[in-house]
C-alpha cells in the first residue's frame, strides 16, 4: 500500500511542479514585455486547464470535469475568435453533450457479481433428499 501512496504523492508533487513552472514562464514573459494574448491568464483558460486536469487524474471517466471543459472551452473560444459564436452555443453545448452521452464507457452493474463465481449452488439436491 505504500508504493500506491508514494506513487500517487509523486504524481501530485510533479503534476503541481508542471502547473508551477508553466504559470511562473508565462508570467516571467508578460514581464519582460513579449506578448502573452489576454485570454491565457483568464478565467475561462484556468477552468478549462482545471478540466483538463481533472479529466485527466480521473482518467477521463466521471463526468464533472466535462462541464468545466465545456463551459472554459466556450468563453475561451469567444475571447480567441474573432467572430461572434454567440448563436452558435448553445447547439455546440448540444452536440459535445450528446458526443458525450454516446462515448462515455459503459458501466456495467452486477449484484454481487455471481456470473463470474467458479461453482454454482445446486439447490435441486437438497430438495430430493
Amino acid at each position: 500500500m505504500e508504493t500506491f501512496d508514494n506513487n500517487k504523492r509523486k504524481n501530485r508533487r510533479l503534476g503541481w511542479g508542471i502547473f508551477l513552472l508553466v504559470l511562473g514562464a508565462i508570467l516571467l514573459m508578460k514581464n519582460i514585455g513579449l506578448f502573452i494574448p489576454f485570454w491565457v491568464l483568464s478565467w475561462n483558460t484556468i477552468l478549462l486547464a482545471l478540466g483538463l486536469w481533472f479529466g485527466y487524474r480521473k482518467n477521463f471517466k466521471a463526468g464533472g470535469w466535462v462541464l468545466m471543459v465545456l463551459i472554459g472551452g466556450i468563453f475561451t473560444l469567444r475571447d480567441i475568435v474573432f467572430f461572434d459564436i454567440s448563436s452558435y452555443t448553445t447547439a455546440l453545448v448540444l452536440i459535445g453533450l450528446g458526443l458525450y452521452l454516446i462515448l462515455k464507457p459503459k458501466r456495467e452493474l452486477r449484484f454481487c457479481d455471481f456470473d463470474n463465481r467458479k461453482s454454482r449452488v445446486n439447490f435441486e439436491d437438497t430438495m430430493n433428499k
